[in-house]
């Protein structure tokens, strides 16, 4: 089977994380996103990738490269001007199959493939979307279906009152290649605006099969950290490097240097090369990224570091994130603050911030 990973967004609303990175290169559980979702997909029998990209799009061929240190081909589709969803799946169709997966790379999910891919074989439409059920739909694409799952109406971020239900487009789709006839090409064009209405409207086929499993659009901050929070309780059952000690809920890396008197808050991820001084408390809800420094009586609990940080002796970190290569210089005292360094981009260098006592 065959995927297409939409990766050419430019990522605003994960911003300063996301400056000089695509989404879906940001670290989830100190592995890059789509890393994840690469072994994910071939575990459920996906092979073939083909990833559309344009911003950034050297940090993720440089990384990804042509799949085989994964054991999955990979080809890249290169947007030279963002084309919008469906102009970026046309834009990849002369490396498209008969029928293949088309994935929103930024969206966080673990679901069942396979069930959804026999779905679309047991009917005639030309596209099946994947549908989550969430609270609130205002913020996402809205279907309305029958029972045998047809899709009657599509709607784009609708009013909650007017919301025809709480089943919205996770960002998955089956799709035939006769769908690509209908994309004009060259052309910048939405999917859920425009072309999935006009395939409902002329009776191609679009019918919606709800999925069960971790679903989530990492797209703000707060849903950042969340995703992380949901990683370490096991609520999202994504794999974690690292051995877990005795202590349920305290994952740690090789190669990790722990200073006398440390205290480690479950649940917590550290890394490997990480290094944490001594009498330092870290956690609870805390995840340290690779190869990072943290000096002695340091205190830091709901904090996501990325790789290769350096936070100084005596610090105190609540509810932060700092992008890879961070060096936070003198004591201080920080909270909520979200930290990048304009060219770290995905492995890249560092930036050095003095924050004082206030």
């Amino acid at each position: 089977m065959q995927a297409l990973l939409l990766a050419g967004g430019l990522g605003t609303r994960l911003r300063p994380l996301t400056e000089n990175l695509p989404k879906p290169m940001a670290l989830v559980g100190n592995r890059p996103w789509l890393e994840h979702l690469i072994l994910d997909y071939k575990d459920q029998g996906v092979d073939e990738f083909v990833i559309a990209v344009k911003h950034y799009r050297e940090l993720i061929e440089s990384f990804l490269g042509d799949g085989s240190k994964y054991g999955v081909r990979i080809e890249y589709a290169v947007e030279k001007e963002l084309l919008g969803t469906a102009g970026a799946i046309k834009n990849a169709e002369h490396l498209l199959g008969d029928r293949f997966i088309v994935v929103n790379a930024d969206i966080i999910h673990q679901i069942d493939l396979q069930n959804a891919i026999r779905f679309h074989e047991d009917h005639n439409g030309l596209v099946t979307i994947c549908l989550t059920e969430v609270e609130d739909p205002s913020h996402y694409g809205v279907v309305e279906k029958g029972e045998d799952g047809r899709i009657s109406s599509f709607v784009e971020k609708p009013k909650k009152e007017e919301a025809p239900s709480n089943l919205i487009n996770a960002g998955i789709y089956v799709m035939d290649r006769a769908a690509l006839d209908h994309i004009p090409a060259r052309k910048v064009v939405s999917i859920e605006k425009e072309t999935f209405p006009l395939l409902i409207d002329n009776g191609s086929g679009v019918f919606g099969y709800p999925v069960s499993g971790y679903w989530m659009d990492m797209g703000t901050k707060d849903r950042y950290r969340q995703l992380h929070w949901d990683v370490l309780d096991r609520k999202f059952p994504l794999s974690i490097s690292g051995k877990e000690m005795n202590e349920k809920g305290i994952w740690i890396g090789e190669n990790v240097h722990i200073g006398q008197g440390v205290l480690l808050v479950p649940p917590v991820m550290i890394g490997d090369n990480v290094t944490i001084g001594d009498r330092s408390i870290i956690g609870p809800y805390t995840v340290i990224g690779n190869s990072c420094r943290i000096g002695s009586h340091a205190r830091m609990s709901k904090t996501i570091l990325w790789d290769r940080c350096k936070v100084s002796a005596g610090a105190q970190l609540n509810e932060c994130i700092f992008g890879t290569g961070m060096q936070i210089a003198g004591p201080h005292m920080m909270r909520e603050e979200v930290l990048s360094s304009a060219g770290n981009a995905a492995m890249g260098g560092n930036r050095t911030l003095e924050v004082h006592n206030q």
